[in-house]
């Protein structure tokens, strides 16, 4: 397994090649997630070099569907690791397992292991950190760019029944990240409550 040359294969693809208007979901988003999950997998003791690697794969080729498409990107996204990983010599058994964790990540999150938990949380870290606000507002924007969401009002609302239904996997981002989280949905849920029903 090369991991290195499958690295900077994705990353120069999704530098050079992501729509500019994936405000969220741009190149930064995914080095986010790289980062994350290296360090969710060190505090969950995750010490196989092999599993680590995978996950790393997983972290850098988990949103790389969205060169071709916004809608099912998870889907595409592995068609992109199968397509390409076993040039860098990654056997039919790692893509799979890479190609789960991405899907995995799917909205509602399904994780059926510990390294599809991590990247799960690793993907949404942001919904229990102090960049909350910033971030969520890129999202905000890059939705309404596409018309999936109208005003402000809208996204409120959306971010609160999200928030309400997601959840963190492992043991460490609940310790980390679970307080954070629901003081955004306690100030969300305020602000949405003087909305006009």
């Amino acid at each position: 397994m090369n991991l290195l040359q499958a690295e900077a294969f994705i990353l120069t693809k999704l530098q050079q090649e992501l729509s500019p208007t994936l405000y969220y979901h741009g190149f930064h988003h995914t080095v986010d997630v790289i980062e994350a999950a290296a360090q969710l997998a060190q505090a969950e003791k995750v010490t196989d070099p092999h599993a680590l690697a995978l996950l790393r794969t997983a972290a850098l080729y988990h949103d790389c569907g969205f060169l071709t498409t916004y809608q099912g990107h998870e889907a595409e996204g592995c068609q992109v690791a199968r397509d390409v990983l076993p040039g860098f010599s990654y056997s039919p058994d790692d893509i799979e397992q890479i190609c789960r964790m991405i899907m995995a990540t799917k909205i509602p999150q399904s994780p059926q292991n510990l390294l599809e938990q991590i990247l799960c949380d690793a993907d949404l870290d942001y919904l229990g950190r102090p960049d909350f606000e910033p971030i969520s507002r890129t999202l905000f924007e890059e939705l309404k760019v596409r018309s999936i969401v109208a005003d402000e009002p809208a996204w409120n609302r959306i971010q609160v029944r999200f928030l309400e239904s997601h959840q963190y996997w492992t043991q460490t981002a609940r310790a980390l990240r679970q307080d954070a989280k629901q003081r955004q949905l306690d100030q969300l849920r305020e602000i949405v409550s003087h909305y006009p029903v």
